[in-house]
């Protein structure tokens, strides 16, 4: 009997005995239904026993069955802000990819960067890593894959590069497309699914709202250092190259720039949308909101996505830059799934269950609180190998947040440090969408990516523990050992 099959009859037996058998000390009714539904959910999410999206309606039938919540408060999560925030954010990316605007980037600033090899590699992770800020991570590894294809092809019709060259080469580019497309993500709150649901946990927990600037003002540099960190590593650590000038790979980025033609009316439409949006994000707290007090970030991703239905493609087209066609692309799997996570964030914060929880890990008192962040940043980075990472971290979110109760920690500490971990799982080709693209390829061994992402994934832990321990608190200005909620 396989995993799926296994969580498929382990999720309902947990839930039945956990509700209507187990009676823990000090756990209310009400409490003991969210347990006993979020262990539920979570068993079919851990396993994937059905769809994760499906799993995520899960809350809506369990949780005002049982006692938990009430349809409408549960059917709120599903209508969150911060799901909006993405909705738009994910239009403006489809009409990026629609009308190859992305392609066009990526291209220019490969060219940008030259000819030797190592520069080449570098070219493709300042690019995917880019694009990762604002599309999602997927689509961004599925685009740069042919380019970075071609240019390995390119490389093994030359007499003066030997077989094992260009196979360390592929190996290398494969990996770094990869890496980057996944660091990318953690520099925006729109630039990988995590970030929005701890973003959305901590509104519904403490009415907070972390606003885009505020998170791209830590993301950014953190993304920025570990993209420098792994380019190092894989050109001069896990892959060595004999032959480092590679003429014909600028050839090959040229013939591709040409096939694109110049920029048209369309991509410039969508890019100065794209340029307004970004602006708006970044100068909304301290700008714009003196005009509009109102403003937040998810209107402006719904003016910009709306904005795109509006515009005509061309001067002369009675066509629009987007239509609902290309938006039923959408990936509505992955605004469910920011919803089941909403909703137990709801249960845990109504019910006692948040509190009992906390009460019941006295173990963790008195342990150092860095030892402590180690083994959570540790802990779901290892996890989210085998594990969706936006699943992984809507479990848990709610569990670090009153751990933090217990250790008189502020709650960002935890919370920050996992959701930046689910970013960083480099070894499987499981672990992540841009894994598995790049795995596709076939100039990759399982082995390789075990051999080269299990010295990234130590890496990226120890690197974010530091920075979340001391440079978070600092740059969002927060007493470190202290609850404040």
């Amino acid at each position: 009997m396989n995993s799926k099959k296994i969580g498929l009859i382990l999720g309902p037996i947990l839930f039945l005995l956990t509700r209507y058998l187990f009676n823990f000390e000090g756990l209310s009714d009400q409490g003991n239904a969210v347990l006993a539904s979020t262990l539920w959910i979570a068993i079919w999410w851990t396993t994937e026993a059905i769809p994760i999206a499906v799993t995520s309606l899960l809350p809506i039938i369990l949780f005002p069955l049982s006692g938990a919540l009430t349809l409408e408060d549960t059917s709120s999560s599903f209508g969150h802000r911060y799901i909006f925030l993405y909705l738009g954010g994910f239009i403006l990316a489809l009409a990026i990819e629609k009308w190859n605007l992305h392609k066009r980037i990526a291209l220019n600033i490969i060219k940008l960067i030259g000819t030797d090899v190592r520069k080449i590699i570098l070219g493709f992770m300042i690019a995917t890593s880019f694009l990762s800020m604002w599309i999602s991570n997927t689509a961004t590894a599925v685009m740069m894959l042919p380019i970075g294809i071609a240019i390995i092809k390119q490389m093994k019709d030359l007499k003066s590069t030997s077989q094992g060259e260009n196979t360390i080469f592929g190996k290398a580019l494969m990996l770094s497309i990869a890496y980057s497309a996944s660091i990318g993500g953690i520099a925006t709150l729109i630039g990988t699914p995590p970030n929005l649901v701890f973003a959305g946990i901590v509104h519904e927990l403490y009415d907070i709202e972390i606003s885009f600037l505020q998170w791209i003002i830590f993301g950014l540099p953190i993304s920025i250092i570990l993209l420098t960190i792994s380019w190092i590593y894989l050109t001069r650590v896990a892959f060595k190259f004999p032959q480092t000038n590679f003429e014909e790979g600028q050839a090959e980025i040229n013939r591709q720039l040409k096939a694109l033609g110049k920029i048209g009316y369309e991509e410039k439409i969508v890019l100065i949308v794209f340029i307004l949006t970004g602006l708006a994000w970044i100068s909304r707290t301290f700008l714009l909101n003196l005009f509009l007090p109102n403003l937040d970030d998810s209107i402006i991703a719904l003016i910009a996505g709306i904005c795109l239905f509006l515009i005509n493609a061309g001067p002369d087209r009675d066509q629009k830059i987007m239509f609902w066609e290309d938006a039923v692309k959408l990936p509505w799997g992955i605004l469910l799934l920011f919803g089941g996570g909403l909703a137990i964030a709801a249960g845990f914060q109504e019910s006692d269950l948040a509190t009992w929880i906390a009460e019941s890990m006295v173990q963790l008192n008195g342990s150092s609180v860095i030892i402590i962040l180690l083994v959570v940043v540790a802990a779901v980075n290892f996890l989210t190998e085998i594990t969706s990472n936006l699943a992984t971290i809507a479990m848990l979110l709610p569990i670090l947040a009153p751990t933090a109760i217990l250790l008189d920690v502020h709650p960002y500490l935890l919370m920050v440090g996992a959701t930046l971990s689910a970013s960083c799982a480099f070894m499987l080709p499981v672990a992540t969408p841009p894994n598995a693209v790049v795995f596709g390829s076939k100039y990759l061994k399982i082995s390789d990516m075990v051999r080269v992402g299990l010295l990234m994934n130590v890496i990226s832990i120890i690197f974010i523990l530091l920075m979340v321990y001391f440079v978070l608190p600092k740059i969002w200005d927060f007493n470190l050992f202290e609850y404040p909620f």
